[in-house]
Order: structure tokens, then C-alpha cells, then sequence
């Protein structure tokens, strides 16, 4: 507990951390966080009170506590409490309990870490401790697989120089090892206890923040003052592998560690349906407020021209002798009374549906990726209707779109393209799986799974050819990957995709990476083993697009490799490549519309005298402690000039299995389609005419490339003018953007690709509206080269200006902003880790796979959730509004028409499962036609199936069906007489006779609602009708009677023996549904939607089938006798920094159905807007 205390206390905001190795008094006093951790909310003593509370923050549950709390009351309240407080109960403690089992599931999480076992170095002494005793200016010691107990400074490993090895997939998803490296001067320190346990370094570092790839800091010892970066930190949550043993110094305990600081909860969702109930309810509250207005001044008024003359009978109450007084009160007994119009089990009704739609997502075998292992899930359980209203949808395309498995595809090598394959007359020919291949097994090296089809280029390898020689040589020397053996096989750990392909094309073309140590990298150059002095590796990040390595080789000369971006290489070559260049921008342009992901190499021979100069300036730069990354670039800026273009590659990535139809399937659904990528634009603009995003049917695919803000404004006012002028929009949507979604386009579809550095002056505010004008009248939107905050931003650009529902999905890190910007977030689980997915709202392992949530999952729960609030609605109006015409008959005198234990029942026993069973299993066309017809998601996208309109033709239907139940029995019972000749007219009589009639016409309208019947429909339907008759009979007994006094006794056997009752009964109902049956038997006669049509071909196809059957028994009993017979940018994913880490000491080699055609109806594929007959 007193770890709790102290990670919790408030403490001033730290500037900079100061700590001294092995001195904890030092350290105390600075009331740095233990390394207790706490995730959970409660303990024993606050369970109940902070639950409670939180639970009343929710307005409807402090609403039905008031209720209980006014029932309480004698004066006012004419019903029992329990008819508020048994659900209410119910409620609090369903929801208590589910918060108590997560809890205690956190205590257990957190008792497990806090308790884990970690040697820690106290007075000399290596000794055991639990996690949670650990404290700032520890030395630990950990072993292989273990995991960092807390953020530690790395001062010595088991490996050569300080290196070990790391998995980080608690941290960011990644299982690709990491390296880190510690300071050469404290790798001396081995396994030295005594030595660690007589170090007294000096840390000064930045204060406890959330950055994963970032630490500035140093170490003062022995005199000496130290740098230290990222590359020396191990973080929490890393597990130590491939290293027998490493000893590290606490820097960041408990709370402030990076896991925990990174841990915060994402943004709280909610649906639209969420908010739109939220104003329901409160208009249901202002209507329940005028009823019981209505009521009290009624009763004001027959108290004072009435009821004082049966004073003798109708006594007032012992405090009161004024009408208005009564009035009051009878107010506040009405609002108890009417309370049932927004009834507590609504909500639990909502979350068990919720529920059930998650499940049914997370069962979906139709949505398992067998290759990996891999269902669906959805990770949240709020959000599954809001799948039924998407209008658009932001993709990433990398590993989104394609599959993020890349493989070298192209070369262009000064001057000259390799890769096309071309028959003895020099045409070009398509590879097929019958091109012959190119023949590697002279490479020991090579891989099985690699395959090239132009021999040429093995050819002038094999010739000595030194331009493709230096070509592969780049590829071989400048990259960050680390060398594996495994299985005698050598294997590459890479930060991306991308640099794996190439180091492997590389290999297989005979220039082998070996071995890197962080000064040197080893390579096999055509079966001649060669060994370069790496000097430095100048890192890429999202500014510089490119990586540098400057090595030494045999001969002594001085080389400076690099590898990137096309447009950034070409900013830095010298003046003598400009013919080399424009050739090798044909050749890019042709890769680019391959839809192949491009980079650029180029070479520089280093003066020594000069890189000595730049070498000190370098090292000022990376000692640096305050803006180190900006100085950095700076010097890499100045080194990487006048550099001669030796070639480009091409990889490709190919798309994934499904995602052109799905693509095409969500447009017709009237979804937009907006792809946000880094890749350049002829590429993305190749992948959208791959993935049929972009059509030749277009009036025109709008390029907005400019660099400068007027220039891109021009281009935006040309587009929207030219679309203008094509389908007549008016000018008044250049103000208000949400109009353009109710364009009638025609068929006239145009697509709009910008680039990022367009995307940076089309997002700022006062152009912001001209481009959402022209994106939103695109059919598509393309755009590329964007970072990571710009594609967040155009979701909550969207957002912000759209009356629409938006989803993102993805696969990377790059992604994450996105996803969580968006109303839903989808992430895929792929190449490039799992933050995607731990991020996301629903996760899947393919594109292809979203078709299916959307619109088979999203529709089936958006059209059950409407359904089932339409109906909850109805029944609970048209069950309380019978107090309101009762108090007419009553003098207004807040006297309930049923007995207070039906109150209580109706929601919870009487009319529950069966809503349930519809809101969980209905469906109005099967999943086939949910794919096969995509028109038939629209209305979801305009809210069509549940909206105010409906609510209040819901609100008429319950305030008419009350009318019915009311006064039918009232004319039937009024001055009736029982088949003996005795009075049958009495309150209980009559208010049995409504609960009965209520109880069936609910039941049986439920059953016309019901689309799709189950056995469980059936058996919740008629059971529950049932279930009243035994539990009236049960209820009003007289040995029940006896135990609780239930008011009602005799009453259920007295009047359901009548027949005069079961008249009425049937007379109520059929005069309820009836009409409804008349209304609806005309509108889908009339006005067919979409999916009726679609119902009554698949019920004409059933009985088809059936009939087609049984023709078929009956001829072959007949027959019996006889013998039966049957361009893009290159993917800079691998992080930042990581060239440092090699640099900084020495690594040993590691080897280490669609439906059947509906012909007979003619319900064709176009399925235009006029088939929906939806007021749009």
C-alpha cells in the first residue's frame, strides 16, 4: 500500500532527472516513483462507493434513483419502491459486477507484475527482489528471456562490447529483435559485482515522457562525461533474448516508465444512434413532464370543485388543506407513475444486443484468415451499428490494400532496364507461369522462394560489368539489416519489408551480406570475401527520406552510399548526371505505372581531408544535448552533395486476394473511398486503377500537385468548377460542405489525387472547404505522399465538416492516428507489427474482410438496433399511457390501472426475451444478398431505418394502441356481469384485463416485426405469453398471498375462467394489430422497397427449391428400379536511429455465392436509388 501511496503522489513537474547509481538517500529525495504499478480502480474499501458513484455520473441512472427515492415517499408515491428499485437493482448490479470482474482481473494482471522476481544489487550483494521494491539508481541484473523490470541505462551484456538483443512486441507489436548497445567504457564493467557495486556514475537525463524512440541524457564518471541516446535504454516490457546476461541501472520506475506512460486509454466512441437517444430521451422526459403536468392541474382543479365535497371518504392528507398542495404532490406521483415510457431496462437491453453482435463477429468463420490463424474481432462492444452507417471509409494502401510482401522486381542500372522479358523478335512479352526463370542454383546463397526472369542481368554480372557490380555492392553495404543463421540457412532480421528485399536480391545476385560488427560490415563479393570499415551510418527519418553509409574499403577510399527517395536523391546528384537522370526517370515513370515501389541509388567518392573535417563536426552534432536530431541532419545535409546516380529499383507488393471487388462492392454501396498514402503519385494512381478505385468511365481524375498555396487553390477552384458546370451544383456549397452530399451526380463520376505537399496549404483553414468540396463530389480521393498527421487530419477534417460516418483502416504505426481519429477503426493485422490492431475498434487479417463487416455485420446490426428501439418504444408507451387515460376515471388521483408486481414484471419477465431474440437473430435479406446488393446499405447512411420521424410514428403507434387496450375493456367490463349473474366489474378485474390484452398484442406484434423466425423466436414469443398466464396464476394465489400480500389475490382464476375476458382480449388485439397488418400488407404492395423485393425472391426461391425437390423424390421412386449413377516511394518503415546503434560498438555475426439469380422478378444488378423508394 504504501508503494500505491507513493506512485500516486503529487508531485511538482520535473525538468530534468538526476540520479546516482547505487545511492538510494540521494535519490529519495527527489520522491521519484517506486516501481509499483497500479492499472486497477478500486480496492475493497472503495469498490462500492466509487462504483456507485460512477454509475450515477450516467443521467438515466441518476434519474431512477430520484424515482426511488420519491417512491420512498408515502405521500406521493402510490406504487411500492419495488417496482423501481428491483430493476434498478438489477441494473447497478450487473453492471457492478461486470466492473468488478475486469477489476479484479486487473489486481491479478498487477499483482503478477508487481510480484515478479528481479536480482538487484544492494550493498555488493546481488539479492532477490519483487518487482515492486525495485527503486531509481538500482543495478539489476537480468537474464535470457526475462523481461526490463523498469526503464534501465544498458552498462554491461554477456555479448562482445556491451550488445544485446531485445523484443519490444509489448511496446509497439514488432517480434523482429532489436539490438542495444552499451557505452564501451562501462561494457568493461563484465559481470564484475564488485565493480558494478562500486559504480557511482552520474545521470542527468530528460524528465519521465511517452516518446518510445527517444532518450537525451548523459552520464558523468571517472571524470568524464558521457552522451547518451536511445540506443543504451531498455524499456519496460522488453524481453532480453539471444543474451545470457545484461546488468542495468534504473532510470524510470513504475508510473513514469514509457510502457506506462504510453498506456492512457484511447478515445471514448460513441454511435450516432448513442446521441440521437440521448435527445430522445430527453424529449421523452419533457413529454412525461407535460402528462404529469397535465395531470396535477387536473387534479388541482377536481380536488377544488369535487373532491372537498367526499373529504369524508376521500380524506386529504393530514398536512395539507389546499388543492394546489395536492396538486404538487400528485405531480411528483405522476412522474413516478409515468416513468415507464423510458424504462431502466432499455439500457442493459442494449448492452446484451451489443454484445451478442460482437460474438457473432468474433464466430465468423467466413471472416478467419487460415494462412495465419488469424478471426476477427471486435474489439470494443459500443460501436457495431455505427458499421451500418459508413459513408466513408480512409485506407491506408501499404499492407492495407497490398500485401506488404515485397519482392525485387526491376532494376534500372545506368542507363539500362532490367527485368522485362522479351521473345527472339525484341517484343515484349507478359510473364506467365510458363516464362522460364532465371537460374540461380550456381549461388550457394540463393533463395529458393526468389525469382527473376530477365537473364541479362545475371549475364553482365557474370560478364564483370562494374556499374551492376557497384549497383548490387550499394545494396549489400547500405541498409541496417542484421544477418541470422537459422536452420544453416542465413537470414535477415529488417526493420521494413522493403530493405529486406533488396539485401536479398542483392544476395541471390551473388554480392552476399555476411557479417556487421559496428565498424565493420563483411559482404561476399562474387565468392570473394570482402570486409568494409563502417565509418557511419547516416539514419533515415521522415524528413530526409533517404539513409547514407560512409565506409572505408581496402584500398583505403573513402565511400559515401546512399539509397532513397526518387525526388529527394535527384535533389542532391551531381550537375554530370542530368542525362543519367532523365533516362532513369523513364524508367521510373514506367515502374511507377507497374504499380512498383521505387527508390533511387547514387555514390560519392569522400575527400579524406574534407570527411576529417566533417567527421568533428558530426561528432559536435551528436553530442549535443539540445536539438541533437536537428543538428544531425544539418551535417548529413552537407556531406550528402554532388552524389553520381548509379540506378533505381523496383519492388513489387502486390495487391491482396479480394480487394478490387471489395472495393468496387463499397462503392456501389455508396461509400467514398479515400486511400492515404507515402507513396508517390504515379504509383498510388496505378493501385487505385488496380483496385478499381479509379475507372476510364471517368469524366476525370483531377491532379492536384502544386507547391505553392495559390497554385493549389487554382487547382481546387478549376476542379470544383469544372464539376459545377458538369452536374449544375450550386455555388452556395463552396459554404456549406455537408450539401454536397446530397448532389444528384448522375452518372458522372470524377476522382481527385493530391499530394502531400499540396495536402499541406489544402488543409490549412480557409482553403479547407474548397478541397472537402471537390474530395466530397469524388467519387474517389487519392492522396499520396502523406505523413501520418496529415492523414489524421483529413479524417477529422471530415469529421468536423461532414454529417457522415467515417472508418479508417490500416496495418502500421503509421496508421495509428488515423484509426483513432476516425468514428470506427479497423486494423489489420500484417507486416508491419500490431499497433494497428492493439489501436483499433475491429480487427481483421485481410482487406477483403471488411466487405463482410460492412455490409453483412454493419447492416444486420444497424437494421436490428433500429428495429428493436421502434419496438421498446411502442410497447412502453403504449403500457404506460393506460395511467394516463385511467386518471381521468380516478380524479386524477395518481391510482395505477395494473397491480405495482405487473409494473414491475412487464420489462423484465413479461416482454424481454422476445426483443432480445429479434434484435439479436433478425434479418431481413440473408448475407448473400447483403453482399450481392450493396444498395441495400444506403439507408443506414442516412438514417433512414431509426430517426425522429420514426420515433414519433413509434410515439402515435404506442399512444393509439394504449387508446385500444384502454378503453376496449373499459366498454367490456364497465357494468358487466360474470356468467353466474355476479358484479364482474372491479379495478382488479379491469386492470388484468388490460395487462392480458397488453401482454399478447405486444407479443404477437413482435411477431410481425420478426423477419427471420428461429426456434428461438418461437419458443421466446410463445413462451412469454405463456410465462404471464402461469406467473398471473402463481402470483395472485392464495398461498402466495400469504407470504407477500400480493394485492391481486383470487383475481387471475376469478376473471380468466370468464369468457366475457377472452372476448375482450381477442377484440383488443385484433383491433390493435389489424391495421397494422392492413398498412403494411399496402406499403409493401405499393411502395416495394429494395429489400422486400429481395425477401420475396429469396421466399420464392425457397419454395422453388422445395417444389424442385420434391418432384425429384417422386421420380426417382418411380425410377427406383434402376442402378443408380451419379509507382511508389520506397517504404522507409524501420525506425529512426537504429544506424546509430550499429556504429556504436562492436556485433559478432549472428547466423543465426453469391445467391442464386432472381430472373423470375427481374431484380437486376442496378438496383438504382428509385428501387430504394426511400425519401432520401
Amino acid at each position: 500500500m504504501k508503494g500505491c501511496l507513493n506512485c500516486f503522489r503529487k508531485k511538482e513537474e520535473e525538468v530534468e532527472r538526476k540520479i546516482r547509481t547505487n545511492d538510494l538517500e540521494y535519490n529519495k529525495q527527489f520522491g521519484y516513483a517506486s516501481n509499483y504499478i497500479s492499472t486497477s480502480k478500486y480496492n475493497v474499501f472503495t469498490f462500492l462507493p466509487i462504483n456507485l458513484f460512477e454509475q450515477l455520473q450516467r443521467v438515466a441512472n441518476a434519474y431512477f434513483v430520484i424515482l426511488l427515492i420519491l417512491q420512498v415517499i408515502p405521500a406521493i408515491s402510490s406504487l411500492t419502491p419495488v417496482t423501481t428499485a428491483v430493476p434498478l437493482v438489477i441494473v447497478l448490479s450487473i453492471t457492478a459486477l461486470k466492473d468488478l470482474v475486469d477489476d479484479v482481473r486487473r489486481h491479478q494482471s498487477d499483482n503478477l507484475v508487481n510480484n515478479r522476481k528481479s536480482q538487484v544489487l544492494r550493498n555488493g550483494v546481488l539479492t532477490e527482489e519483487n518487482w515492486m521494491n525495485v527503486q531509481v539508481g538500482d543495478i539489476i541484473r537480468m537474464e535470457s528471456d526475462a523481461f526490463v523490470a523498469a526503464d534501465l541505462l544498458l552498462l554491461s551484456t554477456s555479448e562482445p562490447h556491451g550488445l544485446c538483443y531485445i523484443e519490444t512486441a509489448e511496446l509497439d507489436g514488432e517480434t523482429n529483435l532489436k539490438c542495444r548497445q552499451a557505452l564501451v567504457e562501462t561494457a568493461e564493467l563484465g559481470d564484475d559485482i564488485h565493480s558494478l557495486g562500486q559504480f557511482n556514475g552520474h545521470i542527468t537525463c530528460e524528465p519521465p515522457n511517452n516518446k518510445l524512440d527517444k532518450f537525451e541524457g548523459t552520464l558523468e564518471w571517472n571524470g568524464e562525461k558521457f552522451s547518451l541516446c536511445n540506443d543504451q535504454i531498455l524499456l519496460r516490457g522488453c524481453v532480453l533474448r539471444n543474451t545470457q546476461w545484461c546488468y542495468g541501472v534504473v532510470v524510470f520506475a513504475g508510473q513514469d516508465t514509457k510502457l506506462m506512460m504510453n498506456s492512457g486509454q484511447s478515445r471514448f466512441k460513441r454511435t450516432h444512434i448513442d446521441q440521437l437517444m440521448n435527445v430522445i430521451v430527453l424529449w421523452i422526459f419533457g413529454f412525461l413532464v407535460c402528462m404529469a403536468l397535465i395531470c396535477a392541474i387536473a387534479c388541482g382543479v377536481w380536488e377544488s370543485y369535487v373532491g372537498q365535497y367526499f373529504r369524508a371518504y376521500l380524506p386529504w392528507e393530514v398536512f395539507t388543506n389546499n388543492p394546489a398542495e395536492i396538486a404538487a404532490l400528485v405531480f411528483l406521483s405522476y412522474i413516478i407513475i409515468l416513468n415507464t415510457v423510458v424504462p431502466i431496462s432499455l439500457y442493459v437491453s442494449v448492452e446484451i444486443i451489443r454484445m451478442g453482435h460482437s460474438l457473432f463477429i468474433n464466430w465468423d468463420s467466413k471472416m478467419y484468415y487460415a494462412a495465419k490463424h488469424t478471426p476477427a474481432k471486435a474489439r470494443t462492444t459500443t460501436l457495431n451499428e455505427e458499421l451500418g452507417q459508413i459513408e466513408y471509409v480512409f485506407s491506408d494502401k501499404t499492407g492495407t490494400l497490398t500485401q506488404n510482401i515485397m519482392a525485387f522486381n526491376k532494376c534500372s542500372i545506368n542507363g539500362k532496364l532490367y527485368g522485362d522479358v522479351y521473345d527472339k523478335d525484341g517484343n515484349p512479352m507478359d510473364i506467365t507461369e510458363f516464362t522460364k526463370k532465371v537460374d540461380f542454383s550456381g549461388n550457394v546463397y540463393s533463395d529458393k522462394s526468389f525469382t527473376f526472369y530477365d537473364q541479362t542481368l545475371l549475364d553482365d554480372i557474370n560478364k564483370g560489368d562494374e556499374n551492376v557490380t557497384n549497383f548490387f555492392r550499394l545494396l549489400a553495404l547500405c541498409h541496417t539489416v542484421m544477418p541470422e543463421e537459422k536452420n544453416g540457412l542465413l537470414e535477415y532480421q529488417a526493420q521494413s519489408p522493403d530493405e529486406g528485399a533488396l539485401v536479398s536480391a542483392a544476395k541471390n545476385f551473388g554480392t552476399v551480406f555476411l557479417a556487421r560488427t559496428p565498424n565493420t560490415i563483411t559482404i561476399k563479393d562474387q565468392d570473394k570475401e570482402v570486409t568494409y570499415e563502417l565509418l557511419h551510418i547516416l539514419d533515415f527519418n521522415n524528413v530526409r527520406k533517404r539513409m547514407s553509409v560512409i565506409v572505408r574499403t581496402t584500398d583505403g577510399k573513402l565511400l559515401l552510399l546512399c539509397k532513397g527517395a526518387d525526388s529527394i536523391i535527384y535533389e542532391h546528384l551531381s550537375q554530370n548526371c542530368s542525362d543519367l537522370q532523365a533516362v532513369t526517370t523513364e524508367h521510373l515513370n514506367k515502374f511507377a505505372c507497374d504499380g512498383l515501389r521505387t527508390l533511387c541509388l547514387a555514390s560519392k567518392e569522400l575527400d579524406p581531408n574534407y570527411y576529417e573535417e566533417w567527421k568533428s563536426r558530426h561528432h559536435e552534432a551528436s553530442t549535443s544535448l539540445e536539438d541533437r536530431d536537428e543538428k544531425l541532419d544539418v551535417v548529413y545535409e552537407e556531406i550528402e552533395q554532388d552524389m553520381m546516380l548509379l540506378g533505381a529499383t523496383a519492388i513489387e507488393d502486390k495487391l491482396q486476394d479480394g480487394v478490387p471487388d471489395t472495393i468496387a462492392n463499397l462503392a456501389d454501396a455508396n461509400m467514398k473511398i479515400w486511400v492515404l498514402t507515402g507513396d508517390k503519385q504515379e504509383t498510388a494512381i496505378n493501385i487505385g486503377y488496380s483496385c478499381n478505385m479509379l475507372t476510364d468511365e471517368m469524366e476525370d481524375v483531377f491532379i492536384v500537385g502544386a507547391h505553392s498555396k495559390e497554385e493549389v487553390r487554382v487547382e481546387l477552384a478549376n476542379a470544383f468548377k469544372k464539376i459545377k458546370d458538369m452536374v449544375g451544383c450550386r455555388e452556395v456549397m463552396i459554404k456549406d460542405p455537408r450539401a454536397t452530399s446530397m448532389v444528384d451526380m448522375g452518372d458522372k463520376e470524377f476522382a481527385l489525387v493530391i499530394n502531400g505537399h499540396s495536402l499541406v496549404y489544402a488543409l490549412e483553414k480557409e482553403m479547407e472547404i474548397e478541397f472537402l468540396n471537390v474530395a466530397s463530389l469524388s467519387k474517389a480521393v487519392i492522396c499520396c505522399r502523406v505523413t501520418p498527421l496529415q492523414k489524421a487530419l483529413v479524417v477529422e477534417l471530415v469529421k468536423k465538416h461532414k454529417q457522415a460516418v467515417t472508418l479508417a483502416i490500416g496495418d502500421g504505426a503509421n496508421d495509428v492516428s488515423m484509426i483513432k481519429a476516425a468514428h470506427i477503426g479497423v486494423g489489420i493485422s500484417g507486416q508491419e507489427g500490431m499497433q494497428a490492431v492493439l489501436a483499433s475498434d475491429f480487427s481483421f487479417a485481410q482487406f477483403r474482410y471488411l466487405e463482410r463487416l460492412l455490409l453483412v455485420h454493419g447492416r444486420w446490426s444497424y437494421y436490428r438496433m433500429c428495429k428493436f428501439l421502434k419496438y421498446f418504444f411502442y410497447k412502453n408507451f403504449a403500457f404506460t399511457l393506460c395511467h394516463f387515460w385511467y386518471s381521468f376515471f380516478v380524479g386524477f388521483s395518481a391510482q395505477t390501472v395494473y397491480d405495482q408486481w405487473f409494473i414491475t414484471f412487464y420489462n423484465i419477465m413479461y416482454t424481454s426475451l422476445p426483443v432480445l431474440a429479434m434484435a439479436l437473430f433478425d434479418q431481413d435479406v440473408n448475407e448473400d444478398n447483403c453482399v450481392k446488393y450493396p444498395k441495400l446499405y444506403v439507408p443506414g447512411q442516412y438514417n433512414l431505418f431509426f430517426n425522429k420521424k420514426i420515433f414519433l410514428i413509434s410515439l402515435l403507434h404506442g399512444v393509439l394502441t394504449s387508446l385500444a387496450l384502454f378503453f376496449i375493456p373499459y366498454g367490456a367490463v364497465c357494468e358487466a356481469m360474470r356468467s353466474d349473474g355476479k358484479d364482474f366489474e372491479s379495478h382488479q378485474v379491469f386492470g388484468l384485463t388490460i395487462g392480458t390484452a397488453l401482454v399478447i398484442t405486444v407479443s404477437l406484434q413482435i411477431g410481425l416485426d420478426t423477419a427471420y423466425w428461429t426456434g428461438i423466436n418461437h419458443f421466446f414469443i410463445w413462451g412469454s405469453i405463456a410465462w404471464y398466464f402461469g406467473a398471473s396464476l402463481i402470483v395472485y394465489s392464495d398461498g402466495l398471498y400469504k407470504l407477500a400480500q400480493f394485492p391481486f389475490v383470487g383475481v387471475a382464476r376469478n376473471v380468466l375462467s370468464q369468457p366475457t375476458l377472452w372476448f375482450t382480449v381477442l377484440l383488443t388485439v385484433l383491433v390493435c394489430l389489424l391495421p397494422v397488418v392492413a398498412i403494411r400488407f399496402l406499403m409493401r404492395d405499393l411502395r416495394p422497397t429494395l429489400s422486400d423485393r429481395i425477401r420475396l425472391a429469396q421466399q420464392l426461391s425457397k419454395t422453388s427449391k422445395r417444389t424442385t425437390s420434391q418432384l425429384l423424390r417422386r421420380k426417382s421412386s418411380r425410377l427406383s428400379h434402376r442402378p443408380s449413377s451419379r509507382r511508389s516511394g520506397y517504404a522507409f518503415a524501420h525506425q529512426e536511429g537504429f544506424g546509430r546503434l550499429i556504429t556504436s560498438g562492436t556485433i559478432k555475426m549472428r547466423q543465426k455465392k453469391i445467391g442464386q439469380r432472381l430472373s423470375e422478378h427481374n431484380l437486376k444488378e442496378r438496383a438504382s436509388a428509385e428501387d430504394l423508394q426511400y425519401d432520401v
